[in-house]
């Protein structure tokens, strides 16, 4: 009897996950993680130097405010909950089944060879209702890319993703948040729409325990929150704080009032890209 209930209780979540993702959506790290080094990288072309104040966020929502986005609106408690270099089967499965356990639907940013890698496993994270977001190809420094190299690596993904979950996301989230104008420019009017964030859990960073990723959480976040965590990790790199850090999260946030939701819910745009 418990392992029924269980079931239904998983399959009950995963019903209400979907049923999310089909109202917001239309009708009509790195080299050191073991990706290879692609061609347009190893070029000896140089690039001019972006100036620090030109790839500050700040000043890139200002100049491109439907564009390039940290949170969403603040009157409401209300979090995203998201994901970055998906999939992996060491950790991502793991994720998975706790998102589904609390009824939970999160945001999954992917990286394009590790789809290739692991369709699905991608497959997956969409069937289960999450949304789905462009990661890049292989993990690229944007910001060292001319900009038709970050088409490249954009679009190529898109092309990936869409063959596995039928869509082209919406969502492009540039690896370690660095992007120059020019890339934003061109996503925008490309149909994509750049979203960062505003509470880092600092999973990535020295395999940190459950109890460092929840205090980094906490430190910050607050209603409208974007929440960066991982669901994918490099050579050497544990996600099990993450992993261990997920349940009382998500326990804690309901206890303060807050509703868990994807980034389309939370920002009010849609899961596919517009074309």
């Amino acid at each position: 009897m418990i392992g029924t209930s269980r079931k239904l209780l998983k399959l009950t979540a995963i019903a209400a996950c979907i049923a999310g993702l089909l109202i917001h959506q239309p009708l009509p790290a790195v080299y050191a993680e073991g990706y290879s080094v692609p061609k347009e990288h190893k070029t000896k072309r140089k690039l001019p130097k972006a100036k620090a104040s030109d790839m500050s966020w700040v000043n890139l929502h200002n100049r491109f405010p439907d564009a390039f986005l940290l949170h969403g609106p603040r009157k409401a408690k209300r979090i995203a909950l998201t994901f970055d270099d998906a999939p992996d089967a060491r950790f991502t499965p793991a994720i998975l089944d706790i998102l589904a356990q609390y009824g939970v639907c999160a945001t999954f940013f992917v990286v394009g060879v590790r789809a290739e890698d692991n369709p699905d496993l991608v497959r997956r994270i969409h069937r289960e209702g999450h949304i789905i977001g462009n990661h890049s190809y292989n993990h690229a420094v944007m910001s060292k890319l001319t900009l038709a190299q970050y088409r490249n690596q954009i679009l190529r993904t898109d092309g990936i993703l869409k063959g596995i979950v039928g869509y082209s996301p919406h969502y492009v989230r540039p690896p370690y948040g660095e992007v120059l104008p020019q890339q934003v420019k061109w996503s925008g009017a490309a149909g994509y729409t750049i979203v960062n964030w505003d509470v880092d859990s600092n999973d990535w960073r020295n395999n940190p325990s459950s109890r460092i990723v929840l205090n980094h959480i906490r430190e910050t976040l607050q209603p409208g929150s974007i929440v960066l965590q991982h669901a994918g990790g490099g050579i050497g790199q544990d996600l099990s704080g993450t992993i261990d850090a997920l349940p009382p999260l998500i326990e804690l946030l309901r206890v303060q009032g807050y509703e868990l939701v994807t980034l389309p819910e939370l920002l009010g745009q849609p899961a596919s890209r517009r074309q």
